[in-house]
C-alpha cells in the first residue's frame, strides 16, 4: 500500500504543479526536479540538483553553468544529501524546500514571510550567483548570507557583535562529500578585527589585523581590471567582501577540503582554474607554528626549523626542539618581577605581524603607549600602528603569552616591543646605565678610528704619491713612487663641482665600473674634459685608483685619451681626461646592434614582470584576508 500511495502523491503533484519553464526564476505552481535546472539572465549560472564526482548522493545546488565539470558554488541540503533528484519548489508558506522522495522536506529557507505574501513569493537565480526569494521589494532570504564553501563577488563574511550572528566559509567534508567538513573560515569573534581558519574549534590560520573602520584595497593587473577588497569595521556590524570591475572576470575564493584558503581565476584558453594563490602557504602560516613566546622566520626552508625563541626566552622542551618539535614555545630565561628596575627595558622586533590576543588602548600617542605598558607589570608588549584606513596611530598591548610571530612579514609588518629582564639590558641597550655606557664606547671608537685613519693616510701617501703646493691654488701630485714619477695637476673639488655643474645629469657622458663620467668645462682654461668620479657603489678603492692614477700617466699614446689631472679631496677620488668629442671607439666597431639587443632583452624581461603582475597582487588578496 505504501508504493501506492506515493505514486498517488506523486501524479496529484504532477498535476497540481508543472516543471518550471522560466528561465531564472521559479513562481508558486512550479517545480525543479530531474535534470531540469534554472539559469541567471546571462546563463552565468546554473540551479539544480546535481551529483559530485564519484558520489552518488545528490544536492540541490549552484555552479557555473558555463564551465564543465565545475565544482558547486553552494549547496541547500548539505546536510542532508539525497539518493536520487528531489523536488524543488515554494511551499505553501512561501518558503523554498527542498523534498526527497517520498515528498517530505529536507530543507527549507525558514524565512519569517507575511501572510500577504506567501501564495506571492519567487524564487530568482541572479547573475551574481544568489539565490533570492522575494515578494515585490521584500527580500526574505538570500542565499548569499548562507554560503557554504565558496565566497563569490558580493558575498560577506560578517560578523554581528550585537547579535553574534556569523556568516563564515565551511568546507566540503572530502572533494566528493559536500557535507559539512572540519575547516570554517570567518572573523574572529574575539579581540581584534582579524580572519582564522579553524579546524574544527582549534585555530588553524591567521589573517593580518586589521585596525580601523571602512577601507577598500584595489589590486589591478595590466589588462586593466580591477579586484576590490573591501572591510567594514563599525561598532556592531564587522565584514569584508570582494568585487570585481568586470564581470567577465570569473573569480572565486575556496575553501577545501584540507583546510586551504584558494584564490581561484577562471581560465578561457585552458578551460580550468588557475590557482592565484593559497593560504597557509609558507610553514610560518600556520598558526603559533613556533608555539608561545617565539617567531617563526617566513622562508627560511634550508634550516632545521624556521623558529627561534624571542630576546631573553629559551626553549621550554630543548630536546623537542633540537628536533624540530616547538609546540612547547619559549619560555623566559629570567622571571620577571614588578620592580622599577625592569618597567622601562623592552627588546624591538621589527617588520613582524602583530601577534595574536591583542588589547586596544585607544587614544594614544607613541610615548603614552609605550608608557602604560611601561607601568604596568603585567603587559608583555606593546606596537604603535596606523589604521589600514590611513588612519592615525593606534596603540595595541598584549598581556601574557604571545603568540604567531612570523619575521619576514611582507604585508602589513609592524615593529613590536618586547618587555625584558634586566639581565637583558646589554642585549637591547634601553637603560640609563646602559646608554652611558654605549656612548662612552661609541666616542672611544670614534677617537682610535679618527687615528688610524689619520696614520693611514700618511702611509698611503708615502707609498703611493706626493702632493706639492705650487704658486697660487694649484697643486700637483707625482704619480709613481720610482724612477718615472709623473708630476700630474692636482684639482680642487671645488673647480671640479663648478666645471661639472655639481654633477649635473645634463652634463653625464655614460659610466662604467669605476664611477659615471661627466663633461666638464675647466674655469681656468675653459677647455672641455671628461671627469670620471669613482662611485661609492663601485667595489673599487684607493687602491684601484692608484693603479689607475699610475699606469695613465705614465703610459702615453695617441689613441689613448690623456690623464690631465685628479682630485683627493674629502673621499672624493676623481680622474680628469681629455674630452673626446666623437666618442669611444667601440661604438664605431659594434654599432649600435648590441644597444638594440639589450633594449629588446630588457623590453622581454619587462612584459614577463608584468606578466607575473596579477598573480603577485592576486596573492595579496587572501594574504590580507
Amino acid at each position: 500500500m505504501g508504493w501506492l500511495l506515493c505514486s498517488l502523491v506523486t501524479l496529484l503533484l504532477s498535476y497540481i504543479l508543472s516543471f518550471c519553464t522560466c528561465q531564472d526564476k521559479i513562481v508558486p505552481g512550479q517545480y525543479i526536479t530531474g535534470n531540469h535546472t534554472l539559469e541567471s539572465s546571462l546563463g552565468t549560472f546554473s540551479l539544480g540538483f546535481f551529483n559530485p564526482e564519484n558520489s552518488t548522493k545528490y544536492f540541490l545546488g549552484i555552479r557555473f553553468n558555463t564551465f564543465p565539470n565545475t565544482a558547486l558554488v553552494w549547496i541547500a541540503n548539505r546536510e542532508s544529501p539525497l539518493d536520487s533528484p528531489g523536488l524543488f519548489m515554494l511551499s505553501s508558506d512561501g518558503n523554498l524546500v527542498v523534498l526527497d522522495d517520498t515528498r517530505n522536506p529536507v530543507w527549507s529557507t525558514n524565512a519569517s514571510i507575511s501572510a500577504s505574501a506567501m501564495n506571492h513569493t519567487t524564487g530568482l537565480l541572479a547573475d551574481s550567483g544568489n539565490l533570492v526569494l522575494s515578494f515585490g521589494e521584500d527580500t526574505f532570504w538570500q542565499s548569499f548570507d548562507h554560503p557554504s564553501d565558496t565566497m563569490l563577488p558580493g558575498i560577506k563574511i560578517s560578523l554581528n557583535k550585537t547579535s553574534g550572528q556569523r556568516r563564515r566559509l565551511t568546507s566540503w567534508a572530502a572533494l566528493d562529500d559536500p557535507q559539512p567538513g572540519r575547516f570554517t573560515f570567518g572573523i574572529d569573534p574575539k579581540g581584534q578585527v582579524q580572519c582564522f581558519i579553524w579546524n574544527k574549534t582549534t585555530r588553524y590560520w591567521r589573517s593580518s589585523m586589521f585596525v580601523g573602520k571602512d577601507t577598500r584595497t584595489v589590486f589591478q593587473n595590466t589588462s586593466g581590471t580591477a579586484f576590490f577588497l573591501s572591510y567594514n569595521f563599525d561598532v556592531d556590524d564587522v565584514y569584508l567582501s570582494y568585487s570585481v570591475s568586470d564581470s567577465s572576470i570569473k573569480l572565486r575564493v575556496w575553501l577545501s577540503p584540507s583546510g586551504q584558503f584558494n584564490l581561484l581565476l577562471w581560465q578561457d584558453t585552458g578551460k580550468k582554474w588557475l590557482d592565484l594563490g593559497t593560504s597557509p602557504g609558507d610553514n610560518c602560516d600556520f598558526y603559533a607554528r613556533c608555539g608561545p613566546n617565539s617567531s617563526c622566520r617566513r622562508g627560511e626552508y634550508l634550516t632545521s626549523s624556521p623558529c627561534k625563541c624571542l630576546t631573553g626566552f629559551k626553549a621550554k622542551f630543548p630536546n623537542q626542539s633540537a628536533v624540530g618539535d616547538w609546540s612547547g614555545g619559549c619560555v623566559r630565561e629570567n622571571v620577571l618581577t614588578c620592580g622599577s628596575g625592569i618597567k622601562g627595558n623592552f627588546s624591538k622586533l621589527e617588520m613582524v605581524n602583530l601577534p595574536d590576543y591583542s588589547v586596544l588602548l585607544n587614544n594614544r600617542s607613541m610615548s603614552e603607549c609605550e608608557s602604560e605598558c611601561r607601568q604596568n607589570c603585567s603587559c608583555t608588549a606593546y606596537a604603535y600602528v596606523n589604521g589600514t584606513d590611513g588612519s592615525t596611530g593606534t596603540c595595541l598591548a598584549w598581556f601574557g603569552e604571545l603568540l604567531d610571530l612570523v619575521e619576514n612579514y611582507n604585508i602589513d609588518a609592524h615593529d613590536v616591543y618586547i618587555r625584558v629582564h634586566g639581565s637583558e639590558l646589554g642585549k637591547t641597550g634601553l637603560s640609563a646605565n646602559s646608554l652611558k655606557r654605549t656612548l662612552v664606547i661609541a666616542i672611544v671608537s670614534a677617537a682610535f678610528g679618527f687615528l688610524t685613519i689619520t696614520f693611514g693616510y700618511f702611509l698611503w701617501k708615502k707609498k703611493f704619491g706626493r702632493i706639492s703646493r705650487v704658486s697660487g691654488n694649484t697643486s700637483k701630485v707625482t704619480a709613481g713612487g720610482g724612477k718615472n714619477d709623473t708630476e700630474l695637476p692636482l684639482f680642487s673639488l671645488r673647480s671640479i663641482l663648478a666645471a661639472t655643474n655639481n654633477f649635473s645629469e645634463g652634463n653625464k657622458l655614460g659610466e662604467g665600473g669605476f664611477g659615471p663620467v661627466y663633461k666638464g668645462i675647466l674655469p681656468e682654461n675653459q677647455e672641455a674634459v671628461a671627469i670620471k668620479r669613482l662611485s661609492k657603489k663601485s667595489g673599487q678603492g684607493h687602491h684601484e685608483f692608484m693603479n689607475e692614477l699610475k699606469l695613465i700617466a705614465n703610459l702615453q699614446h695617441t689613441n689613448l685619451a690623456r690623464l690631465l689631472g685628479c682630485c683627493m679631496e674629502e673621499d672624493e677620488l676623481i680622474l680628469i681626461y681629455e674630452y673626446m668629442p666623437n666618442r669611444s671607439l667601440d661604438k664605431f666597431l659594434f654599432g649600435r646592434y648590441a644597444y638594440d639587443f639589450a633594449d629588446s632583452t630588457f623590453d622581454i624581461v619587462t612584459s614577463s614582470l608584468n606578466f607575473f603582475n596579477l598573480s603577485w597582487r592576486a596573492l595579496a588578496l587572501p594574504s590580507s584576508c
